[in-house]
């Protein structure tokens, strides 16, 4: 009943208006839908380890250095 509701009156604007609608109604869309959307992970970290790969073989000394770099990076955003 409501589709029935809006077609008629959309029907009855000008074209330009109907392009107004269609830009509003994408406007909503992304509003309404944003939280639901995935973020995708940043990887900017990876890779920063390298240089340590041969002295890093220490699960627990790896994460120090994991959770150390993690702080300067988190810190300077």
């Amino acid at each position: 009943m409501l589709l029935l509701t809006i077609d008629k009156s959309i029907e009855k604007l000008p074209h330009e208006a109907k392009k107004e609608l269609l830009d509003f109604a994408e406007f909503l869309k992304q509003k309404y839908l944003k939280g639901n959307s995935h973020k995708t992970l940043k990887l900017d970290w990876a890779g920063k380890l390298a240089k340590y790969k041969d002295k890093l073989d220490d699960p627990v000394v790896l994460q120090h250095e994991v959770s150390n770099l993690w702080s300067r990076v988190h810190v300077s955003r």
